[in-house]
């Protein structure tokens, strides 16, 4: 019964979108209204779109979208851009409007564009009441704007960037990029990625989001926030007031709007858009393949996947080899409890109770790609050892990097973006673990992984000897044999 249900609101959802395409066009004036109706029972991964607007550009050209998607046993609607099949702007990008029954667009005469639920809750708003606001535009550009009698913006969604800089659209250091992971978040902590612009650089973050409650049972929320790629202008005289996304690449200008810099990618294939993707956290140029009929990236500036800071689950290391194994520790059995590429690693470990029972477990050769930009997380002119002891008695430390070569060590509140490097780097990883679980010989997962391959070898080696003496032996005693035979 619930599939016929799921399978009748699909033909009517396709009903009503068949509908909208044929009667759509690139503007709406004040007093518009659309419904689209919810489901009833909830369906994992439904996802539904009833299209309102679109350009003339084709065939990869802008549309407006009503969406209703399915997260979590609920359903969220909001107010979507797409060029071709990708979404370039949504309304609930950081804040779902989840809601039951139905959904309705309003373009109240007043001239504010709201998101209604069915008890007309309002879930999202442009704020735009007794502005002058006349009409609801959708320019070719792929800039949804709402206007006056005299064409004058109002209100628009380049104002409002989501994970996505559309060909002419413009960042200043007031405005950034934001991407949420999916699948990335526990109880009390969530990350995810912002692109920034600074006077003196842009740079990619991972921030770390931490949702804790204090003695009155009330939340405090943290930001800790953590760069893992910069880039910097050349004239580092010039302060970039904004930057700009042009065809050819990456564009930054001063406050004179004068274009001194610029990201260029190698390959000449026209840029459509620049995504910070929300599983990597990488910022990649995307062109159109008419051949394959899809986007692909023609330049992305991390390169590797150890230099992704998620690339490996919380308290994992990406190797040499470019694989993930978890940063653990010999039980008080001395049973290996290593993996590969799990999303386990932190299993068994309360990062609340470490302040109390915690000790240091230092990875030698091993670094981070995090960078914390605030000076009173970090020390310098000091030995391992005071490092390791502050990172151990500051309640909100989990793990430090130390360099030997210039004493200096970083604090971090989050076990992620560690990577192993080049023996005799002088760069020490000290991870907060709990008292206890470290075996006699404090052996790293790195250091395990290691022996494991020294054994095998050492097998492959014996194994060799051993075969290469038996098979000498058996020809010899053949040779013998067959000497034998012939004097007789």
């Amino acid at each position: 019964m619930k599939f016929i249900m799921y399978m009748l609101y699909m033909i009517i959802l396709h009903f009503i979108m068949l509908i909208s395409s044929a009667y759509s066009k690139s503007n709406v004036s004040v007093g518009y209204t659309f419904t689209l109706a919810i489901p009833s029972d909830y369906s994992e991964g439904f996802n539904g779109k009833a299209y309102l607007m679109e350009t003339d550009e084709m065939p990869l050209n802008f549309k407006t979208a009503m969406s209703i998607e399915a997260i979590d046993g609920r359903y969220a609607c909001s107010l979507e851009v797409y060029l071709g099949n990708v979404k370039v702007w949504s309304s609930g990008h950081v804040t779902k409007f989840f809601t039951s029954e139905s959904c309705m667009l309003e373009f109240s005469r007043s001239g504010d564009l709201m998101l209604k639920g069915y008890n007309y809750e309002i879930g999202w708003k442009t704020g735009t009441s007794r502005q002058g606001v006349e009409k609801l535009k959708l320019l070719d550009t792929g800039n949804l704007v709402l206007v006056d009698d005299k064409e004058n913006i109002k209100w628009q969604t380049f104002n409002f960037p989501t994970n996505i800089l559309l060909l002419g659209q413009r960042l200043s250091v007031a405005t950034h990029l934001t991407s949420f992971p999916t699948n990335n978040t526990n109880n009390y902590t969530t990350s995810f990625f912002s692109f920034e612009i600074h006077h003196d650089k842009v740079a990619l973050y991972l921030n770390s989001v931490t949702n804790n409650n204090n003695n009155n049972n009330s939340n405090i929320i943290k930001n800790k926030k953590y760069s893992y790629w910069e880039f910097h202008p050349s004239k580092i005289e010039k302060n970039i007031t904004f930057i700009e996304l042009a065809s050819r690449g990456l564009e930054f200008f001063d406050d004179t709007f004068k274009n001194f810099s610029q990201i260029i990618p190698p390959y000449k294939q026209p840029i459509r858009f620049l995504a910070l993707d929300k599983e990597t956290g990488n910022i990649g140029f995307y062109y159109y393949s008419p051949y394959k009929d899809k986007f692909e990236p023609s330049f992305q500036v991390l390169n590797t996947t150890c230099d992704l800071p998620l690339a490996c689950p919380s308290y994992g290391i990406c190797t040499l080899s470019k694989t993930c194994s978890c940063i653990r520790f010999l039980t008080k059995d001395d049973q290996d409890v290593s993996s590969n590429n799990g999303d386990d690693c932190n299993e068994g470990i309360n990062t609340s109770t470490l302040c109390e029972v915690g000790t240091m477990l230092e990875l030698e050769d091993a670094s981070s790609l995090l960078k914390n930009d605030n000076a009173t997380t970090s020390m310098t002119n000091v030995s391992k050892g005071n490092c390791a002891n502050s990172c151990l008695n500051d309640c909100e430390c989990n793990a430090a990097l130390y360099s030997l070569h210039t004493r200096e060590c970083m604090f971090f509140e989050v076990v992620r973006g560690v990577k192993q490097v080049k023996r005799g780097s002088g760069l020490s990883y000290l991870v907060k673990v709990p008292r206890g679980e470290l075996g006699k010989h404090k052996k790293s997962g790195l250091k395990n992984w290691v022996l494991v391959l020294i054994l095998v070898a050492d097998g492959i080696v014996l194994f060799l000897v051993v075969g290469g003496v038996w098979y000498f032996m058996i020809w010899k005693r053949k040779k013998r044999l067959s000497d034998g035979n012939c004097s007789s």
